[in-house]
């Protein structure tokens, strides 16, 4: 399947989705915490509520603020409403601490390297430049295509960032994973490579994208025509 791309275009990657599997490495903090504190739900549902609250904070703030102030609040809010004792500044410095242990999704380590020595690839993502440095992405990731919510002033889903994306680094396909990002990157004009992930789906409510792969080395065949 061809994208009709010109060769320069840049190949984006959203970072906690379609790179990273960030529920399992967040969840294993969360896991953590709630053994040393008793606390009587799973890291799981630490992890999906904080989430939920995370990327609703991104959407709905008109002001920008870093990622980490919005994983802050986010936090604040998830243990009230679970009921958790913990202190969310500190709390959230021991996960964004710890994202240079969350696993990348297996065919991520030899896909990346490979789609890259055949087109220009980035990072667009909602993520601080100090915490996308931690990543394992990071050292796959060449640091002048790396384009954050951080340098762009901007957070999924709104246009903004992918307009701004656009504006920086010339055409671009954005390889996305999670329904908001598929759904924000199509309606903002971006031509979108949807790569599949357990526990991801696609927004029965926004466009479709045309394009779907199962790993990057099924990206890789379809960049290449």
């Amino acid at each position: 399947m061809d994208l009709h791309l010109p060769r320069s275009a840049l190949v984006t990657f959203d970072l906690f989705s379609a790179l990273v599997d960030s529920r399992a490495g967040g969840s294993a903090v969360f896991a953590g915490l709630a053994r040393r504190r008793g606390w009587p739900v799973t890291g799981d549902r630490v992890h999906d509520v904080w989430d939920r609250r995370n990327k609703a904070s991104q959407r709905d703030l008109a002001t920008w603020v870093p990622f980490a102030e919005h994983s802050r609040r986010a936090l604040a809010g998830a243990y009230a409403e679970l009921g958790l004792a913990g202190d969310p500044g500190e709390d959230v410095g021991l996960l964004l601490g710890s994202v240079g242990d969350w696993p990348l999704w297996p065919d991520v380590a030899t896909g990346l390297p490979a789609v890259a020595r055949h087109r220009r690839t980035g990072i667009l993502s909602n993520v601080d430049d100090d915490v996308f440095a931690r990543t394992r992405v990071a050292a796959l990731a060449r640091e002048a295509e790396v384009l954050t919510s951080e340098r762009l002033r901007a957070y999924k889903p709104a246009p903004e960032i992918y307009h701004r994306a656009r504006a920086s680094a010339g055409e671009i396909v954005h390889v996305a994973s999670s329904a908001r990002d598929v759904r924000g990157a199509l309606e903002a004009g971006i031509p979108v490579v949807r790569l599949r992930r357990p526990g991801h789906h696609v927004d029965q409510d926004g466009p479709a994208p045309t394009v779907e792969v199962d790993d990057l080395h099924a990206l890789l065949a379809v960049l290449r025509g």
